[in-house]
């Protein structure tokens, strides 16, 4: 299904938030979630279904110097 993931059009195999997160590598790290203009807890990833064309924002840290 197509979601807008960052601004940018993606097509993924994904049912859920915790679906999204996995395929981009980012679990076990830590990341905020925004989906459909509001913050999503981790503790909801595994039930938020997403739709065609949600508008998810992923933000993840990175450390280096």
């Amino acid at each position: 299904m197509q979601l807008i993931v960052n601004g940018e059009a993606k097509e993924l195999e994904a049912r859920t938030i915790q679906d999204v997160i996995n395929h981009f590598g980012l679990e076990g790290r830590p990341v905020v979630v925004e989906a459909g203009g509001e913050i999503i807890t981790k503790d909801q990833w595994l039930d938020m279904e997403v739709r065609p064309l949600m508008k998810i924002e992923l933000v993840h840290f990175v450390g280096g110097g």
